[in-house]
Order: C-alpha cells, then sequence, then structure tokens
C-alpha cells in the first residue's frame, strides 16, 4: 500500500463514521428539513469522494478494493459543482445503506495492510 493510502482510507472512514454519528436516531422526515445535519451529511460525503479519489491517483491497486468508487467520486462532484440539483432523498438513501458498506471496505484495506 502507498504511504498516502492509509490516510486517504483513514480519512474517508472518519467521514464516514461521523455521517453515521450525524444520522443516528434520524429518520429521513428530519433529515429533510433539517439543514444543519443535510449540510453536515453532504460534508462529509464530500471529503469521502475527495479522499477516494486521491486514492485512486496514489495507489490504484487499493482504490480498486472499494466497490464503485468512480460513482462515488462522480457523486462527491455533484455535491461540489451540481449543488442546485441535490436531491435531498437521493443522499439520504445513499448515507443510510451505502456509508455502512464502505466503512467495512475500508476496514478491511486498511487491516489486509496493517505495518
Amino acid at each position: 500500500m502507498h504511504p498516502d493510502a492509509r490516510a486517504l482510507l483513514w480519512d474517508a472512514q472518519q467521514a464516514g463514521r461521523l455521517i453515521l454519528v450525524f444520522l443516528n436516531q434520524v429518520e429521513l422526515d428530519r433529515y429533510l428539513h433539517d439543514a444543519l445535519i443535510s449540510s453536515a451529511v453532504e460534508r462529509q460525503l464530500t471529503i469521502i469522494g475527495e479522499s477516494l479519489n486521491r486514492l485512486a491517483k496514489v495507489d490504484p491497486t487499493t482504490a480498486g478494493g472499494i466497490t464503485d468508487l468512480s460513482r462515488i467520486v462522480g457523486f462527491r462532484n455533484i455535491l461540489v459543482h451540481g449543488y442546485t440539483s441535490i436531491d435531498n432523498a437521493l443522499v439520504w438513501q445513499l448515507a443510510t445503506t451505502k456509508v455502512p458498506v464502505l466503512l467495512i471496505e475500508i476496514a478491511d484495506l486498511l487491516s489486509d495492510n496493517e505495518p
């Protein structure tokens, strides 16, 4: 594993964990009407997308262990550049269903490559 890859995976992992904290005991309706929570989740999704985009550049082999990496990076681009067309229900779905799976993949990659 490239030396920078561990740090980039750690950044994505921390952002994913924060999403789970932010959404703990939060239902969809509250998420849709709470700008603070939705903004916080979007920010962490942006961090995940950016860190995985950088990972793909510095260590493509490790990045290959992330399912849907290109879709994650693409969604980061939508959050940053297409912010006027964000579907909050879609963000909710990704945050609640895809982030937990991503965290497992990241943990596996980090544990497989422990120093």
